[in-house]
C-alpha cells in the first residue's frame, strides 16, 4: 500500500491524531504489525466515477498480540471489528486515508 501513497497523505486514526507524510504512515503500520494480527475479509470497494475519492467497507477479523498503550492488556484475545475507510486520490496517488471503526466494541470483545 505504501507504493500507492502520496509522499504528504493525510492519514486520520479512528479516535486518535491526524498524522501526515509517507514515513508517518509506515511507523503506523509497523505498530499495527507489532500488537495485531488481523485480516480483511468480506471487502467491498466503492469509488466516484473520476476516481478522485473512494471507499471501502470490510470486517477485520483479528488477534491482539501485544499491549498497545492506553488499551487493555493484550492476551492473544480474537475480535471481529467491521470498518469504514475513505481515500482521496490525487494524480494517481492517495492523499487521505481515513479509518472509522467502533473502538468500544473493540474493547468490550477483548476483555477490557
Amino acid at each position: 500500500m505504501l507504493a500507492l501513497l502520496s509522499d504528504d497523505v493525510r492519514h486520520d486514526i479512528n479516535e486518535g491524531q491526524t498524522q501526515v507524510g509517507k514515513a508517518a504512515f509506515a511507523d503506523f503500520l509497523d505498530k499495527m504489525d507489532a500488537h495485531y494480527r488481523e485480516q480483511a475479509r468480506d471487502l467491498v470497494v466503492m469509488a466516484t466515477p473520476g476516481g478522485e475519492r473512494a471507499a471501502a467497507e470490510f470486517v477485520i477479523h483479528g488477534e491482539y498480540l501485544r499491549t498497545d498503550a492506553g488499551l487493555p492488556e493484550a492476551a492473544g484475545q480474537r475480535y471481529v471489528l467491521p470498518v469504514g475507510a475513505f481515500f482521496e486520490v490525487s494524480g494517481g496517488r492517495i492523499t487521505r486515508v481515513t479509518n472509522y471503526y467502533n473502538l468500544a466494541d473493540w474493547t468490550r470483545q477483548v476483555g477490557g
